[in-house]
């Protein structure tokens, strides 16, 4: 079952509060996504740290329901 625009901002929004998020459903088929992620939990952490958190935020959906992301991450 796909995962809906909503839920994962709500995931993500869940694991860093002060994050900006915007979704992007790349297919219209709700398993494909783009994000793009600001939060200051990023600043002074690599770009591979930085997509950590975000993947650490949608517990273990990736794979399942959420077929494939693509994120872009930076701090304010």
């Amino acid at each position: 079952m796909p995962m809906a625009a909503s839920e994962i901002e709500r995931l993500i929004r869940a694991s860093l509060p002060d994050a900006e998020v915007t979704i992007e459903d790349l297919a219209g088929d709700g398993d494909h996504y783009a994000c793009t992620v600001v939060s200051e939990a990023f600043r002074g952490r690599s770009r591979v740290q930085q997509h950590q958190l975000v993947y650490a935020a949608l517990s273990g959906h990736m794979g399942g329901a959420l077929h494939a992301l693509a994120i872009q991450t930076s701090a304010p």
